[in-house]
């Protein structure tokens, strides 16, 4: 009887301590924080992921759309999770919404109104900390877009003798990057204030959480960033690092030269985790900048986030894209010339300030070009005049009937090649947001070489099937040529269907491609990358799809059929990859001699051939034009170049000092003068 009698007792003490208590309602307001509270009391004064804890939150809240909402919850002693961000689209409500560690299925996965009991975004066993629960918990509300109000209409949390529990991260083959914002949400702008600490102990080896930060200890300005993707419940940070005054500091962050403007992006929808990464090495493989980038994971305020991708801001810089600084003073002569760099997008925020072309897209529609350096409050009026006359000159002579011609025709204005590589990057990724979004264009000063040069190459996480609208899934087709699956919204301009229309053009395409084909864009080596990477992600991916379980589930825009696991959405991007690359073959236009072209350029001859230390190239001129010489390697990729006044008669110019700058090997040697053009390839002892 005894016995019977303290097991009685024992269970209605533990019985006891299981509670809910019931927070006060509110208003939701745009771009506003709602904060309401509750005073927890008469629990004991330790909770923890064992015996009695945090078992349970449950909210009821009316919203016309849901997406705008981040929910978090507060503890007394300043933990802070995330119940859910920015999910639900433009649904409506949550209604008897209950999270809970021990539920099935994570509330990310679900649909509006959220009816039922879900995983929380964070663990909520992240509360469980042995902490005293005994104090103000609060819950709070952030509404992050205009034109939906709503009311917080209950909430509660309740705790029990089945706690939620957390599995900590603790360890990884990545650089672990951790940012602590003392519990303030990071906003879309200004940048706030935080610490930032990076262990990286080096490829091969484990990086613990625990570890010293090796790779950077100071503080950052940080914000949110991103347009679309700025949707997704994983978030994508862009920061400056700073000094420990709070001044901004340029600094090597994980191997990459020094500066101070950095992204912290989120690969959220992309389930490969790649594409960026991808795109941008074979834009760097081919000789044209891109950001580099490095994969890592990411602790914020404590809790895990995921994997991220490391990587450089666009940016003037002789590291970045290596143009002249323009300074405010530089309104004159050839220093207002350059360097510019400017973009095709869609205005939003404070990245507003641009102009209109005067030449509209096939379907009418507005080309808008933003000002990015300098930047749209340091600009001033006469170098905006400057890039925008010198754009519209280049369209004007891309419309002309002269357009072909390289003395007066859009040459004049660009570098081609850059064009040939832009395109070429869009078209084997089929990026939907390709040349009409994140399409930057940047120019040098006249000194310099100033022409329109495409690039860097950005924000293909929508590009290698990862989109299913637009035809963007279909193997087949130009995107160049968006218009004839889209219309309306933001189009693409003219300028590659027109230069297609150039025989030179043409041919400069098929020759490019045709070349890379054998190299970097081979099956082979395209497999070997995106296997590389794939392999670097094999044990971290577990872990972000454990955060972010969306693995087999339709996260916009995924095309269908949606793979099930990891390996599925390796496996789905090679196929298609191989069958975009075959289509591309069979159905670009042009011929490409990569041999010598007879009778372009009267009596040429280059000598000697084989050579060792110095070529000699001569040639007959007519005198009306310039000549320019030019030295390839098998890659396509420019080693050098000469530019000769030519005079009546015959003409020489000497290349030397080859011996100790090009290894052996087979080069081509590319004459131009005028419309006339010739290659001849010559071999390297």
């Amino acid at each position: 009887m005894k016995t019977l009698l303290s097991f009685l007792l024992f269970a209605l003490s533990t019985i006891s301590f299981g509670q809910t208590f019931n927070g006060t309602s509110g208003n939701i307001q745009d771009n506003q924080t709602l904060t309401r509270q509750v005073t927890v009391s008469g629990l004991p004064n330790s909770i923890n992921q064992a015996s009695f804890g945090l078992e349970q939150v449950c909210l009821d809240i009316t919203h016309t759309w849901d997406a705008d909402l981040t929910v978090r919850l507060e503890a007394p002693d300043g933990t802070l999770i995330t119940l859910f961000s920015s999910i639900g689209g433009d649904g409506n409500n949550f209604n008897t919404t209950c999270l809970r560690g021990d539920a099935n299925s994570s509330i990310l996965m679900e649909n509006p109104p959220f009816t039922g009991v879900f995983q929380a975004q964070d663990a909520l066993g992240m509360m469980n900390n042995n902490q005293n629960p005994n104090g103000i918990w609060k819950l709070r509300v952030f509404d992050s877009e205009s034109g939906d109000n709503g009311t917080l209409d209950s909430w509660s949390i309740t705790f029990g003798n089945n706690p939620a529990t957390h599995q900590p991260f603790v360890s990884s083959n990545l650089p672990i990057v951790i940012i602590t914002t003392n519990n303030q949400s990071i906003p879309d702008e200004p940048k706030i204030e935080a610490h930032l600490k990076i262990i990286d102990n080096g490829l091969g080896n484990t990086n613990h959480v625990t570890d010293f930060p090796n790779g950077y200890n100071n503080k950052i300005g940080i914000e949110r960033r991103g347009s679309s993707s700025g949707a997704f419940p994983q978030k994508s940070y862009a920061f400056e690092t700073r000094d420990i005054n709070g001044t901004t500091k340029d600094t090597v962050i994980l191997g990459m030269p020094i500066e101070n403007d950095w992204i912290l992006y989120a690969p959220y929808v992309d389930k490969t985790c790649m594409r960026n990464i991808l795109t941008y090495q074979l834009a760097n493989d081919m000789n044209q900048y891109a950001s580099r980038t490095i994969l890592c994971e990411l602790v914020l305020n404590n809790q895990y986030q995921g994997i991220y991708v490391a990587m450089e801001k666009i940016k003037r810089d002789p590291n970045r894209v290596a143009i002249s600084k323009l300074l405010p003073t530089d309104i004159l002569g050839d220093d207002l010339t350059g360097g510019y760099i400017i973009k095709i997008d869609k205005p939003t925020g404070s990245n507003s300030d641009s102009w209109t072309s005067t030449y509209q897209s096939e379907d009418g529609t507005n080309i808008d070009f933003l000002y990015h350096y300098p930047k749209s409050d340091e600009i001033q009026p006469q170098q905006k005049d400057y890039i925008q006359a010198y754009v519209d000159s280049f369209e004007t002579a891309l419309s002309s009937t002269s357009f072909a011609d390289p003395l007066i025709g859009y040459r004049n204005y660009s570098v081609p090649e850059t064009f040939i590589d832009f395109l070429i990057l869009n078209e084997i990724s089929k990026n939907v947001d390709g040349y009409r979004l994140s399409t930057f264009i940047h120019k040098e000063k006249d000194s310099k070489g100033g022409k329109l040069r495409m690039g860097p190459m950005w924000d293909f996480n929508f590009a290698w099937l990862n989109a299913d609208y637009c035809d963007a899934d279909d193997y087949t087709g130009w995107q160049y040529d968006y218009s004839t699956a889209c219309s309306g919204g933001f189009q693409i301009p003219t300028w590659w269907g027109r230069m297609l229309e150039d025989p030179w053009f043409e041919k400069q395409l098929k020759c490019r491609w045709t070349t890379l084909r054998q190299t970097t864009l081979s099956i082979p080596t395209l497999n070997s990358k995106i296997d590389s990477i794939a392999n670097l992600l094999n044990v971290a991916e577990v872990r972000h799809f454990d955060k972010w379980p969306i693995l087999g589930y339709y996260i916009w825009p995924n095309p269908s059929p949606i793979p099930s696991d990891y390996a599925g959405e390796i496996a789905a991007m090679k196929s298609w990859i191989f069958d975009r690359t075959t289509w591309i073959d069979n159905n670009i236009q042009g011929t490409c001699d990569l041999g010598f072209i007879e009778n372009e350029i009267a009596g040429l001859s280059i000598y000697p051939n084989p050579f060792t230390e110095e070529l000699h190239v001569s040639w007959f001129s007519a005198g009306i034009s310039n000549t320019t010489i030019k030295l390839f390697n098998l890659n396509g990729q420019e080693i050098g170049s000469q530019e000769k006044s030519s005079t009546y008669g015959i003409n020489e110019v000497k290349i030397n000092n080859l011996s100790n700058t090009l290894s052996g090997g087979i080069y081509w040697v590319e004459i131009q003068e005028g419309s006339s053009i010739s290659r001849i390839k010559v071999v390297k002892n």
